[in-house]
């Protein structure tokens, strides 16, 4: 395998390459909890989101991890946006009928 990334051009190498990229922080989201009223910032297995057919459907959820209380949100189409694109996992629910 050649260094040049263009043939007769000059050679780069694997270095140079990565040599401006950096380290890529974790994405973290704010939340609340509306048993405790405690805020916290959460990493994204932390959260789970499920697309269902309609907006009554669509939610994402967490254990609240002060009170471990099981909360449960609606999500729009902005949070489905945001935490699909911070890397939470998502369910996809299907309709039965």
């Amino acid at each position: 395998m050649s260094e040049s990334a263009v043939p007769g051009g000059r050679g780069m190498t694997v270095a140079s390459a990565f040599a401006g990229m950096r380290n890529v922080a974790p994405v973290v989201f704010r939340a609340g909890c509306p048993d405790c009223r405690e805020r916290f910032e959460l990493a994204a297995s932390a959260l789970r989101l499920a697309i269902g057919a309609s907006s009554r459907t669509t939610f994402y959820s967490f254990t609240c991890p002060v009170c471990g209380a099981a909360v449960r949100k609606p999500a729009g189409e902005r949070i489905v946006e945001l935490l699909t694109g911070g890397g939470v996992r998502t369910l996809r629910l299907h309709s039965t009928v």
